[in-house]
């Protein structure tokens, strides 16, 4: 999803359609990442793999707050602009 977030926003020319789409794109690649460091840790076990995996988390955790505050406040902006 990542990737195909990235790809329309080449295909917009409305700034603030491209800015929405890139919080989407934050959004699933926040996911990917936290899932990621999760499934990293259930198949080693090992205390390096749950540091790794701890980052992480951590790292796409705060892409996804980030993702989800950015497309609230786009999503509304776009909605006040266009009634």
């Amino acid at each position: 999803m990542y990737i195909y977030y990235k790809v329309a926003i080449l295909s917009t020319k409305d700034s603030l359609t491209q800015v929405y789409t890139n919080s989407k794109a934050k959004i699933s690649l926040g996911t990917f990442i936290t899932v990621f460091g999760v499934y990293q840790y259930t198949i080693y076990g090992t205390k390096l793999s749950l540091f790794i995996g701890i980052i992480f988390v951590i790292f796409g955790i705060m892409q996804l707050i980030r993702g989800f505050k950015e497309a609230k406040h786009y999503k509304s902006e776009w909605r006040r602009l266009n009634p």
